[in-house]
């Protein structure tokens, strides 16, 4: 959310307000546009790897055509969206600004709490991959009682310590991340028929290995490896800013915006993003899964309605872009990809539904814990200010 309004980071002047990022004098960091397709690119995909339970419940057939027909019923409408309610509410905060203005600000700290909680979890998920992608050669330290938790820790708390060295690093890194995982992937997809049953996660080795030498299938296993640590980096960046657009607007203490002196990434958001990864990676994979598609899921029907909402509570709101149809027209746009969502919702094991019972009761506490805390003076916020002096803000620091 706010990451990818951050191309261009800002580092606080202010002595009176350090943790303030709405600055007159700024030192900045420039995220090219390379970089940033990458970033993009393992923000919502990062390769096939991971896909292959898909092939085995469905088939090759009905698994290609979920992936064809997918962006149509939801990446097309989600961009829509997106574009509007964006431009309409250009500040930092994204749709914790767009539910906070539809419902009033407990549904926008909700909105920020489950979108947040659902992408530290899902970041969880990577290394668990990586994980089924080298046990095979690596058997003894991957498939121990305690070898495998301590190869997860390990592996969350390396891959954080790059995130903390800033996006430009992190988005170059993604780049040669992408581009080694996704050549080997040419010379195996359609090469042979196998049987959907064997298709587990870490399969698209076994199949490089029966269609070429060795190298092939170690060149897939590196790129799985490479490719789950592109996505994890994209997701705890996403995470960590998104913790910084929610101090930004006091739903969180201000030292959730400060920004290493060094590095210029926000530290408070990248640990408690790493602290939540670990905390569900003791999880079966497929679990975390479905605990991130969970929350993502509450969080996506809250945007829709958001979206509906404010069509209807301001109608004359200007907006530079505007879906070019009426509120029926939208509620049909939104209910197609809103009844997949409460589909995949409804998949989920009982475990999964207490997790995120638990976590949403922790989100809602937030909230009037925060205000609370705001009532007292006990910790501090950042100085309140409305969208239209960020954007006023934000226009500065680029000019």
């Amino acid at each position: 959310m706010v990451m990818t309004q951050e191309i261009q980071l800002a580092e606080t002047t202010d002595l009176e307000n350090p943790s303030s990022l709405l600055i007159k004098e700024t030192m900045r960091k420039k995220l090219t546009l390379v970089p940033l397709i990458f970033l993009i690119f393992f923000e919502v995909l990062g390769g096939p790897f991971g896909e292959e339970p898909a092939v085995k419940a469905a088939g090759p057939a009905f698994a290609l055509l979920g992936f064809l027909v997918f962006p149509f019923i939801w990446s097309i409408p989600e961009a829509l969206i997106t574009a509007e309610l964006a431009t309409a509410y250009p500040g930092n905060g994204g749709y914790v600004i767009w539910a906070s203005e539809a419902f009033g600000p407990f549904w926008g700290s909700m909105m920020g709490s489950l979108k947040f909680l659902s992408g530290s979890i899902n970041s969880a998920a990577y290394p668990a991959m990586m994980a089924d992608y080298l046990k095979e050669n690596l058997a003894s330290f991957f498939t121990g009682k305690w070898q495998h938790p301590l190869a997860l820790c390990v592996a969350t708390i390396v891959l954080a310590l790059l995130n903390y060295t800033g996006l430009t690093v992190v988005g170059w890194v993604a780049v040669g991340l992408g581009l080694v995982a996704l050549i080997p992937l040419v010379a195996i997809i359609g090469a042979l028929e196998l049987t959907q049953n064997e298709w587990d996660n870490g399969y698209l080795a076994t199949t490089a290995a029966l269609i070429s030498r060795p190298w092939l299938m170690y060149w897939v296993k590196i790129g799985s490896v490479l490719s789950n640590v592109g996505l994890f980096e994209a997701h705890l960046s996403s995470s960590s800013f998104q913790t910084e657009g929610m101090a930004n607007l006091r739903f969180l203490p201000s030292f959730f915006a400060w920004r290493s002196k060094r590095f210029n990434t926000p530290w408070a958001g990248i640990l408690l993003s790493s602290a939540v990864s670990l905390g569900v990676s003791f999880l079966k994979f497929e679990n975390i899964v479905s605990l991130a598609n969970f929350l993502y899921g509450m969080g996506m029907l809250l945007e829709f309605a958001a979206f509906i909402w404010l069509r209807i509570k301001k109608p004359d709101l200007h907006r530079p872009y505007k879906v070019p149809a009426n509120v029926p027209a939208l509620c049909i746009l939104c209910l197609i990809p809103a009844g997949f969502v409460v589909y995949v919702m409804t998949l989920a094991k009982p475990v999964v539904y207490g997790i995120s019972a638990g976590l949403t009761f922790i989100a809602v506490c937030n909230y009037f814990l925060m205000n609370f805390c705001k009532s007292k003076g006990c910790i501090k916020f950042d100085v309140k200010q409305d969208n239209d002096e960020q954007v006023v803000e934000k226009e500065k620091t680029f000019t």
